[in-house]
Order: C-alpha cells, then structure tokens, then sequence
C-alpha cells in the first residue's frame, strides 16, 4: 500500500530552501517523492541544494516580483507542475523596539514576510493551481499568538501571514489547500540569538523538554503537503514542543496544593 505521506509526481518549490527549515522542508518533500524547486539569495547554495535533490534551484529575493514569476516558470519548465508552495523565506528585522523602527526596514519586512507569499500564490494559481488543484503552506511563527521584545515587526507581520492564510483558504478552495505552520523556537541561524545563550533554560521551561529541530517543522509541513490532510484547510499548525501551555508545566508545590482532588 503506497504512504498518504507519498509525494510522487508531484513537483514542489520551496522559498529559503537552502538552510534551517526551509532546508530540511526541502529534503523531506524529496524524500517522500516530490520534485522540488528552491530558491533563496545564496546561488553557491542554490546550486548545492538543488544537486542534493536532484531537483533545481533560482537564486533570488522573495520580494523582487520578477523573481518569483521567473522561478514559477522555472519549476512549470522543468517539472510540468506546481503541486507544492512552501513560503518559507522570512527576515526578522527591523529588531527593536518599534519606535525605534526604520520605516524602510518596516515596510521590508512586510514585503518579504506577507506580500511575498501573496505573489507567489498568485504566481501558482495562475500558472498550474486554479485548473489542478495544489496544496499551499506558509511559514508562520508560534510568536504570532502574543507579542515580545524587539520582535514587533516580526511577529506583526506574521500575524498579517497568519491571517492572508486564513483568506487564501477561503478564497482559493476546494482545489487548493491553504494552510500555515507556527514554529516555536527552533534551532537555526535566524533564532541562533535566542536558543544559543539558554538553550537548556529554554528547554527545561517547556513541556517535551527541548527546543525544536528544522526537521519538527518539516514533518508538519509534509503532513500538510500530503493527502493524510485532504480534508483540512485554513488551519494553523503549532509545532513548538509546548510553548503555548508551558505556564502549566511543573506546578510549584503551592499552585498543586489547590488543584482538584488533592
């Protein structure tokens, strides 16, 4: 019997391919069977990850919009299709406190993180989706959900990313799928700033006991991808090894005193 994780013949592009999670998305997609396009600014990295796929690869900026039409052909040239869009190119600047923001930066990370996702749906859609059908997921972050220091534009414009998901899922069904997953911190170079000081602070604070690896996202992520999900559209996938409930984690000895039964 062939896995609903199975991917074959069908063709993926995946943004930020070449490290972290993106990375890791990337290898999964392949492993499962799916052709994969990457793309991220690094071309030395493009082209190593697309031979390590055996897929191929355009390096570029998410938000140049010839970009993004130009590695939609790519992947339309090479592979005949486009079942698979992965957004998972991010910056997390402008960092700071916002009112110390540069509007410039501001206004960047809202191209990079929201409108850049709606081009390349639009570049799908019209290129392979609205007659084929395909299955969309964007990258969004457990950060969303409440706010933190020196992450105000990161984390506003992935609430916005959160929220276009939700639009998408509505607007673009029942051929396409659209759906997000939220990572909490996990290990890579974008949070190295965050998880390398504590990490075993971090880690101990959280219900699984760890923080994240890329390939914890990109499980989901291919979860997602798959026709184990057919049925499931305009959700939002928490991945973050409890960081939501963590309050509830380890009660003091006062706190388990008042609870029921004891």
């Amino acid at each position: 019997m062939t896995s609903s994780h199975g991917l074959e013949g069908r063709a993926a592009m995946v943004t930020g391919g070449t490290r972290g999670i993106g990375l890791a998305v990337a290898r999964q997609l392949a492993a499962a069977g799916a052709r994969v396009c990457v793309t991220a600014r690094d071309a030395d990295e493009v082209r190593r990850t697309a031979a390590e796929l055996g897929g191929i690869g355009l390096a570029g900026s998410v938000a140049d919009p010839a970009h993004l039409r130009e590695v939609t052909r790519a992947t339309l040239s090479a592979f005949g299709r486009l079942d698979i869009l992965v957004n998972n190119a991010a910056t997390n600047q402008p960092f700071g406190p916002l009112m110390d923001a540069d509007p410039d930066a501001w206004r960047e990370a809202f191209t990079v993180n929201v409108e850049a996702a709606l081009r390349l749906v639009q570049c799908a859609w019209r290129a392979w989706m609205r007659e084929h059908g395909g299955s969309v997921i964007n990258i969004c972050t457990e950060g969303a959900g409440h706010v933190g220091p020196g992450v105000g534009a990161y984390g506003t414009s992935k609430a916005a990313l959160l929220h276009l998901t939700q639009q998408l899922a509505g607007e673009l069904g029942p051929g396409v799928r659209v759906n997000s997953v939220s990572p909490g911190l996990v290990r890579t170079e974008m949070a190295r700033f965050v998880w390398e000081p504590g990490e075993q602070e971090v880690a101990s604070g959280l219900p699984l006991g760890r923080i994240g690896e890329p390939d914890d996202v990109a499980q989901a992520v291919l979860w997602l991808a798959s026709d184990a999900a057919q049925w499931i559209t305009g959700a939002d996938l928490l991945v973050d090894g409890g960081t939501r409930v963590r309050a509830a984690h380890r009660p003091t000895p006062v706190a388990a005193h008042h609870l029921p039964g004891t």
